[in-house]
């Protein structure tokens, strides 16, 4: 059994939250937004063509509660000063040594040397790293691209003590999920030194904090130029093979894209009483109850006016009779 920290508990920082309570509640999220689908069916037999777009954009809503409920996996945070400040268009120090995972000292420049998926994880995390490992193999395995060719990713580790046996070991385990050939110099895995953990975690405007014998951060992958620009930030632990390729093409032509998604950021709330950042939960809750009572006043205005035009005919019908 896996507990992560939420608010409250831990130095009155946190509480404990099961992964397997955590994906309840992501199911009953779903189940929750299907019943209010049915429920906006049941009401508006007549209205066909508004009942296909909400059951068109329900479920969307459903998999967004669905995906912010998994995101409160993450623990709370203890300091203001976690998260990521974008530093789209700024170029990352390419000079800075560190391991790879053979424990041989590299550069970052002799590995970013086309475009480049950076991710920034500890490999001992008990939370969204392996997720977020997950991801990246998964998207890069139904991407259209060649890796080690067109484009390559690096896994760095933002823990000191993390070790070049652990990053073979987790680029062995990731490297056995792939269905297609994977070049092993098209994903490295790196280790270094506290100092060299800062030049590039600062570079990028990655925030951690250290809780104990874990780490209290962000799940987020970033897209480089050959040259070491940042063209781009993708957010959360699932990515679609799109985003990555459109990423990956304006960072070989040195251009920088907007963030498409900042669930991180939307999903937490700083509380400045606590000093923590907390799951909103009401501001998902709020948007969705929203969406639902603009639909379904949406509902009432069409039903009406077409009642009212049934009316206006069956009065002319019968004038006409007369």
């Amino acid at each position: 059994m896996q507990w992560c920290t939420g608010p409250g508990f831990g130095a009155g920082q946190g509480y404990p939250v099961r992964q397997e309570d955590a994906m309840g509640w992501r199911a009953e999220a779903v189940e929750a937004m299907g019943r209010g689908a049915e429920a906006v069916e049941a009401m508006g037999r007549g209205a066909d063509t508004l009942v296909a777009m909400v059951r068109g954009m329900l479920p969307a809503a459903a998999v967004a509660a669905a995906a912010a409920i998994g995101l409160a996996m993450l623990p709370a945070v203890a300091v203001a000063d976690v998260g990521v400040d974008e530093k789209l268009g700024d170029t990352v120090p390419l000079d800075v040594p560190f391991l790879d995972e053979n424990g041989r000292k590299v550069l970052l420049k002799d590995l970013v040397d086309r475009p480049t998926v950076l991710s920034l994880v500890y490999f001992r995390c008990p939370g969204i790293c392996g997720p977020l490992l997950g991801g990246i193999s998964d998207v890069v395995d139904r991407l259209d691209l060649k890796a080690g060719t067109d484009y390559r990713v690096l896994t760095i580790s933002f823990n000191p003590a993390d070790t070049p046996e652990l990053a073979i070991q987790k680029k062995s385990n990731y490297f056995k999920a792939f269905h297609k050939d994977m070049p092993l110099d098209a994903w490295r895995f790196l280790t270094g030194t506290p100092e060299s953990i800062a030049a590039i975690t600062g570079a990028v405007g990655f925030k951690y904090e250290p809780a104990g014998s874990e780490f209290i951060h962000p799940a987020t992958i970033m897209v480089l130029s050959p040259k070491g620009k940042i063209a781009r930030y993708l957010y959360g632990v699932t990515f679609l093979p799109f985003d990555l390729k459109m990423a990956l093409t304006e960072a070989a032509e040195g251009r920088v894209g907007a963030t498409i998604n900042k669930v991180l950021l939307f999903c937490f709330s700083y509380d400045p009483e606590g000093k923590t950042y907390v799951f909103n939960i009401l501001k998902i809750t709020g948007i969705v109850t929203l969406l639902v009572v603009g639909l379904f006043g949406l509902f009432l205005a069409v039903t009406t006016r077409r009642y009212r035009a049934a009316v206006q005919q069956d009065g002319q019908g019968e004038g006409g009779t007369r």
